[in-house]
């Protein structure tokens, strides 16, 4: 009886035996006269100088531009960003600043801008791209007493990689955002320090707001202390800036009703090998960037397999990566047709639900920051529709369980606001005016004409004949949400 390490005890005739104890490599060696070292020795990956065929460079460029079109498209953002002379608002309506900038808005976003689908009509947003080759950044956080608000931290994955937010206990004052391969001194009076995974990263600093004058002018106090800059001006002092007085930019002419593109074909394999060096692979993903990146070489000297691959991110665009902006088309299946994902912000290998997120909704929070829920359908699986009037009944004690405040908002077909003579586009927490029914239960009606001037307050305009779609938010949940002990209710034609 022979023991073979780390295996369970067999019977084997001797020769056998000899071979597992010796070791397969070992054997192969002795018979090679090679070392066992050498007998190991792999290439790091493709021989660059084997030539391919058109239909597998197509194969890995549709690959290719599935699984890294979200990366691409926050590197575009980026590209934007950096386009921009001074702190200010795009269009007059989306925060735009330089690189290791802050721009902040000073109410809810407006509904006429494209630049991000489904954005979220409950809080004021800030936004800046961060560009860590440079040097690391300082990132303000004032005291925001009790009201509900969270920064989100994403690399260029669109993956989280930091805490700040009153779900984590963060304490007022200075923290540092550093590169993945940043050594320094930490300065005196930085709470903090969160170090990114790749060089281009992004702040998104979230601040709940209620829907009355008073609460407007309230949070602006507050909101003036929120700031990102180079870590070479920091001094320990908090920074403010009246966010009401930003420069606006102005915006060129749209082509589409759709969110702005940000991923195209036609330069998506020339900004690819870029993108990748700054965002090594993590651990499995080596022999997919070796792939890719000696698919691309080749390109790069044969301009017909180039044009060959570029018409396969096309079509790898219209057939993959488009149908990923209806809700229906994925996430976790839930009662009613809803749906929702249990890894936003921490999609790791998951490319199907990153990439789908990143195509319907981009830049969502960690599920125990925000849980969403997407909706496209009625309760009978027919496509919502301005057609038909909807109810949504929560029945007494089953609001969304939050720790904050929840709502739900609508959206058009391309996932952006629809005009409305209310100039409503969600109902929920903020909602102060909504009516309950006597038996405690809250019901909204969702549909194009009004449902009485007796229900107004609970009505969330639809857009007339057209198709849309709902997302309900539950800013942070309470843990029955994250552990999936609650589900929203049926949209309900009405009768």
């Amino acid at each position: 009886m022979r023991r073979i390490p780390n295996l369970v005890q067999v019977s084997l005739p001797l020769g056998l035996a000899a071979l597992f104890t010796i070791g397969l490599p070992a054997v192969c060696a002795q018979a090679t006269g090679m070392a066992p070292a050498q007998v190991h020795a792999l290439p790091p990956g493709p021989d660059t100088e084997v030539g391919i065929t058109e239909a597998y460079a197509r194969l890995v460029a549709r690959d290719a531009w599935f699984w890294a079109w979200p990366m691409v498209n926050l590197y575009n953002r980026r590209l934007a960003f950096q386009r921009a002379p001074e702190p200010g608002l795009f269009g007059g309506v989306i925060p735009f600043a330089p690189l290791n900038r802050l721009s902040m808005l000073s109410d809810y976003i407006e509904p006429g801008q494209r630049w991000v689908a489904c954005p979220s009509q409950d809080i004021v947003y800030g936004a800046s791209i961060l560009s860590l080759d440079a040097g690391p950044v300082v990132i303000q956080v004032p005291d925001f007493g009790k009201r509900l608000w969270v920064y989100q931290l994403t690399d260029i994955r669109t993956d989280s990689f930091g805490r700040l937010g009153a779900m984590y206990g963060t304490k007022p004052g200075f923290y540092m955002v550093v590169g993945r391969d940043w050594k320094g001194e930490i300065p005196k009076g930085i709470a903090g320090v969160f170090r990114a995974s790749s060089e281009t990263a992004m702040v998104i600093p979230r601040v709940f707001q209620e829907d009355t004058p008073e609460d407007k002018a309230a949070i602006q106090s507050m909101i003036a202390s929120i700031d990102v800059y180079p870590l070479t001006e920091y001094d320990g002092k908090m920074k403010r800036h009246d966010w009401r007085t930003l420069r606006k930019f102005p915006q060129p002419s749209r082509a589409s009703d759709g969110e702005s593109r940000w991923v195209r074909p036609a330069t998506f394999f020339d900004q690819l090998p870029t993108v990748l060096a700054e965002a090594p692979p993590n651990p499995g993903e080596q022999a997919r960037y070796a792939q890719t990146l000696a698919v691309i070489d080749a390109a790069s000297k044969d301009p017909a397999l180039k044009k060959a691959m570029i018409d396969e991110a096309e079509k790898a665009d219209k057939e993959l990566v488009d149908p990923l902006l209806q809700f229906r088309n994925w996430g976790v299946r839930l009662p009613y047709y809803w749906t929702t994902v249990n890894n936003g912000a921490r999609f790791g290998t998951d490319y199907f639900t990153r990439t789908a997120v990143a195509r319907s909704n981009i830049m969502v929070n960690a599920p125990n920051e925000t849980k969403y829920y997407y909706q496209d359908l009625d309760a009978s699986g027919a496509r919502l529709s301005g057609d038909n009037a909807y109810v949504i009944t929560f029945e007494k004690g089953q609001l969304p369980p939050t720790r904050a405040f929840w709502s739900l908002t609508l959206y058009d077909e391309h996932h952006f606001f629809v005009p409305n003579p209310l100039n409503r586009y969600s109902l929920g927490t903020r909602n102060k005016g909504m009516k309950y029914g006597s038996d405690g239960s809250l019901t909204l009606y969702v549909q194009a004409e009004s449902p009485g001037a007796d229900k107004e307050a609970n009505w969330l305009p639809a857009p007339k004949g057209a198709q849309f779609s709902l997302m309900l938010r539950n800013y942070w949940p309470d843990d029955g949400v994250v552990q999936r002990a609650w589900t929203p209710p049926g949209v309900v034609t009405a009768k």
